[in-house]
């Protein structure tokens, strides 16, 4: 197999988030806030997309994979998982100062990580990431991650159908709300993807015994020579939630409606539109 972009190994980055299992996940009923004890931590959905079209473009090209996450030192696990299924390191970018940080904030520690990976494996040429967080859904980390190291940012992938091996030119296919958009770019990129796009793989005994054996690279802020603390944590957040609540629940009542066909069919264009209506069909 040929390496992508002239010869040279393809690296990609893929960004993942360890996030509560939505299945699991209860809200306060005194604080209105997300009850995250006792909730079992997954990988969010949306990045285990990314994870297998890297690991595919791997497979098909010989490309390396490197996972990046920040989070607590529990979100190790998630990076294991990753390395199980095929990625070659796993990065933890954690650190009490990183605390608190919004998507500002995120992307800007997320898009220093990714500097320093490209400076200790090589040129960074996709970046992929989930559209969204179950636990966030603002869709802004991806973005912002590419408007900060300058890459052309596709968002909303549902298909890459085509990568040129020798030029790193790629067709893919982003979904919209009022259709299909297909386009062309050429790598350095960051992709955002949805569920469409392929169906993750299960991790092969090899790929858990690696996992298990794995200790995933970490870093804090004492490894980022030019971080600037006035940007990360609850200092670099601007972003303020000022209330949140829990929609009231809907009540709704039903009627159970007995008869013939007429007599129910009468009953329900009555309750429905009217007995104007109801008459003008003939129905008394």
């Amino acid at each position: 197999m040929r390496d992508l972009i002239g010869g040279r190994k393809v690296h990609i980055v893929v960004c993942i988030k360890q996030v509560p299992d939505s299945k699991e996940i209860k809200i306060d009923p005194k604080t209105n806030t997300l009850m995250r004890q006792g909730v079992p931590a997954v990988v969010n959905y949306y990045d285990m997309h990314g994870v297998e079209e890297a690991l595919r473009i791997k497979d098909k090209y010989g490309a390396r994979v490197t996972v990046i996450t920040m989070g607590p030192p529990s979100a190790d696990k998630a990076l294991k998982q990753c390395i199980s299924l095929g990625a070659d390191e796993g990065v933890l970018v954690s650190d009490r100062a990183f605390a608190g940080a919004d998507t500002l904030a995120t992307s800007y520690v997320l898009a220093s990580a990714i500097y320093k990976a490209a400076d200790t494996w090589g040129p960074v040429d996709m970046i992929f990431a989930g559209k969204q967080t179950s636990d966030g859904d603002t869709g802004q980390v991806g973005p912002g991650i590419a408007c900060r190291i300058d890459y052309e940012q596709l968002t909303y992938v549902q298909q890459i159908e085509d990568i040129n091996p020798d030029t790193g030119e790629l067709i893919v296919h982003r979904h919209l709300e009022d259709g299909v958009e297909r386009v062309k770019t050429r790598t350095p990129v960051l992709i955002t993807v949805v569920t469409e796009l392929n169906t993750p793989r299960r991790a092969s005994l090899p790929g858990m015994l690696r996992a298990a054996r794995y200790t995933p690279i970490v870093w804090t802020t004492n490894d980022f020579e030019e971080l600037d603390r006035s940007k990360i944590g609850l200092r670099g957040s601007p972003t303020i939630v000022s209330k949140t609540w829990v929609p009231e629940p809907k009540h709704v009542s039903t009627d159970m409606l007995t008869g013939t066909g007429n007599e129910v069919a009468a009953t329900l264009v009555e309750n429905l539109f009217g007995t104007e209506l109801k008459h003008s069909l003939g129905w008394a």
